[in-house]
C-alpha cells in the first residue's frame, strides 16, 4: 500500500470551513434567542369593543418599555376618537404562548408627540418584559437590524413576525400632521425648525408594522421605531408592489418622550 502524502492546504481549507460553519451557527443561535426574547415584549395596538366581531381591531404594533406597563407605539396608530356609545376602548393585544388565546388589556394614553409620531400608553396588571434603548449615536449606516411586529395583523392575527434588514441611510425628514388639531404652538415651532434625522431602512414593512421596534440582532437593544414606508403610486401599492424602503424614528426621541412622564428605562 502506498501512503498518500498529507495535503496540508486542503486540510487547512476544511478546518477553516468547519470554523466558519461553527461561527455562523453561533451567530444564528444568538439571533434566534434575541427574537424569542423580543417577542415577549411586542404587542398589538388597537381598540376593543365587547359587542363587535372581532372585538379587538388591530391598528398597529407596540412594545413594552420602562416599568413593563408602558407601551410605545406611533401617534398615528391611535384612533382620533373612540365610539363611546358602544364603549369602545383603547387596548393592547398580548400574544400568548403554548396555543392559548391572546389576551386583550385595556390601555390609556400616557403621552404623545405628534411631531415625531410617537405615543406612550399605559395598562394595568402584570408587566411585560421591558426592552432597552441604544444610544442612536452608535447607529451607523450598514448596521444590520431586525424588526418584529404584526404585518397585516387584522388578517394574519396575533402572530408576531420578524424581518431582517439594515440601516440604509440616516436622512432628514419631516412628518406631516394628519389633522389640524395636532398643530399646537410648540409643534408648529418644531416643524418650522426643519426636518430631523431618521433611519431609512432596507427592509419591507406592511400596514400593521407601524410602532414595531427595530433592534440589534445580538443584544436586542432598540434602535428606533418603525413609522412609515415609502409608497410607490397608490396606497394599495404598499401591498401589491412594496418599495422595500421603510423609515424609523431614532430611539433618542422616545427617550425624550419618556423623560416627560418618568425615569428612563433601565440600560
Amino acid at each position: 500500500m502506498i501512503a498518500r502524502p498529507w495535503n496540508r492546504p486542503r486540510a487547512c481549507a476544511w478546518a477553516a470551513l468547519a470554523l466558519l460553519l461553527a461561527l455562523v451557527q453561533s451567530v444564528r443561535a444568538g439571533t434566534d434567542e434575541t427574537i424569542a426574547r423580543i417577542k415577549h415584549s411586542v404587542v398589538g395596538v388597537g381598540t376593543f369593543e365587547r359587542e363587535r366581531s372581532p372585538n379587538f381591531a388591530f391598528r398597529g404594533t407596540g412594545f413594552a418599555i420602562g416599568d413593563g406597563r408602558t407601551i410605545v407605539t406611533n401617534a398615528h396608530v391611535l384612533p382620533t376618537e373612540l365610539d363611546v356609545a358602544h364603549e369602545e376602548a383603547l387596548a393592547i393585544l398580548v400574544p400568548a404562548a403554548g396555543g392559548r388565546d391572546a389576551e386583550v388589556r385595556t390601555a390609556s394614553q400616557l403621552a404623545i408627540d405628534p411631531a415625531v409620531d410617537l405615543a406612550l400608553l399605559h395598562f394595568d396588571g402584570d408587566p411585560l418584559p421591558p426592552l432597552t434603548l441604544r444610544d442612536p449615536d452608535r447607529v451607523r449606516e450598514g448596521d444590520e437590524i431586525l424588526m418584529t411586529g404584526f404585518p397585516l395583523g387584522a388578517v394574519l392575527g396575533p402572530f408576531a413576525a420578524t424581518h431582517r434588514g439594515m440601516v440604509a441611510a440616516i436622512t432628514p425628514i419631516a412628518i406631516p400632521q394628519a389633522v389640524a388639531s395636532n398643530l399646537s404652538a410648540s409643534l408648529v415651532h418644531r416643524l418650522q425648525s426643519g426636518p430631523f434625522r431618521v433611519f431609512q431602512l432596507d427592509l419591507t414593512a406592511y400596514p400593521g408594522n407601524s410602532g414595531s421596534p427595530i433592534y440589534d440582532p445580538k443584544t436586542g437593544e432598540v434602535l428606533g421605531i418603525v413609522n412609515m414606508v415609502f409608497v410607490k403610486g397608490t396606497k394599495e401599492a404598499a401591498l401589491t408592489n412594496p418599495s422595500g424602503i421603510t423609515y424609523a424614528i431614532p430611539a433618542q426621541h422616545l427617550a425624550a418622550l419618556l423623560a416627560t412622564v418618568g425615569p428612563h428605562p433601565k440600560r
